[in-house]
């Protein structure tokens, strides 16, 4: 897989980006299969996917479905008299990291000088060192997209100008050469280096603040970002509790002692038995012809059944989430993605209480 892969008085929020070399794209239908093709079983589930209620901006908690054509959000376009945030761009050096130092690229050779992208919006009208509610994107999305994907920061110009949305930095953040080894081990490890590494840098290069509040502190991802976002949220619920996820990849793709199916483990044992549940709110995608979409559930690999098994078990358990299948979409869909990332966020922002 090829993945280079948030006033009457607002609180501020801050949204950070972190970025490498790795862009974000769409892939093509059914791709990362693994094992036999689907059995009839997986061919009844994924068809009831299609049956699913037609997903509009104001649903609520539940399963969705949404068919093309897909139309970009009007929030997405940047708007005359919106205040408009600035967006501040730096390298971040890998060494000295003690969470994910340089490692050798594929020719073996290691690079010492070797960075990572972070890209970070501030609001308009943000007052330096006042805490502001946080958004972290992995592979910085929303920041450097081919269209129709849309531009987070106009997104959040709109929504925090409207004030259906606090006025968060977001902190959209690229991986290193070791993106899967970053995103798809299952821990929360990489919740534990935005903490350390990549916010106490922001904050001290420009003068902001971020909540401890974890209620006000959101993960964005797709694809192995999206699984990246919510191991964040699920192993260090005192730090994030809102994820949004395009294509999660909750499959078999790297695995550990603690995780032996890897983040397939999500909705085959981490999520059903987890008691009490998990103080978190998710909004899940997945494309009819997303990664694997051809391959048997057996297999582990086939990112739309383990999305379908995401949303089963996140309504089994009486979660608060959103999970919309796109009808003839592919991975990370960009055009999906230009029509629901808006709407989704001021889903997951939609309880949040911090703003008067």
């Amino acid at each position: 897989m090829k993945l280079l892969l948030v006033r009457s008085r607002i609180l501020p929020v801050v949204v950070l980006v972190v970025a490498a070399t790795a862009t974000l794209s769409a892939q093509p239908a059914g791709r990362g299969g693994r094992g036999a093709p689907l059995s009839t079983e997986d061919q009844a589930a994924i068809a009831k996917l299609a049956e699913l209620p037609p997903w509009n901006p104001g649903a609520g908690v539940g399963d969705f479905s949404l068919a093309p054509p897909f139309a970009p959000a009007p929030e997405n376009a940047a708007r005359d008299g919106v205040p408009k945030g600035r967006v501040e761009t730096f390298q971040l050096p890998l060494a000295g990291s003690k969470f994910f130092p340089p490692a050798a690229g594929r020719d073996g050779k290691l690079n010492p000088d070797a960075t990572r992208e972070v890209n970070v919006y501030i609001p308009a009208g943000y007052v330096p060192g006042t805490p502001a509610p946080l958004l972290v994107c992995h592979d910085a999305m929303g920041m450097h997209d081919q269209k129709p994907a849309p531009y987070l920061p106009a997104i959040l110009d709109n929504l925090i100008a409207e004030r259906r949305l606090p006025a968060m930095i977001a902190v959209m953040v690229m991986p290193s050469n070791q993106r899967s080894f970053e995103y798809d081990t299952v821990s929360g490890k990489f919740a534990e280096f935005i903490e350390s590494e990549v916010l106490p840098r922001v904050a001290k290069d420009y003068g902001v603040a971020f909540t401890k509040d974890p209620n006000a502190r959101a993960t964005l991802g797709g694809s192995s970002g999206g699984a990246a976002a919510l191991s964040m949220a699920w192993f260090r619920p005192d730090l994030y509790r809102r994820v949004l996820v395009f294509s999660g990849t909750f499959v078999n793709l790297r695995n550990g002692p603690d995780a032996p199916h890897g983040a397939w483990e999500y909705h085959e044992n981490f999520i059903p038995q987890a008691t009490p549940n998990k103080p978190l709110r998710l909004w899940l995608q997945v494309g009819e012809r997303d990664n694997g979409a051809s391959s048997s559930g057996a297999g582990m690999f086939n990112w739309v059944i383990a999305n379908q098994r995401m949303a089963a078990v996140l309504k089994a358990k009486g979660y608060a989430y959103q999970f919309v299948f796109c009808k003839e979409a592919g991975h990370v869909d960009r055009p999906v993605r230009a029509q629901t990332l808006a709407p989704a966020l001021e889903w997951l922002w939609q309880d949040y209480k911090g703003t008067p």
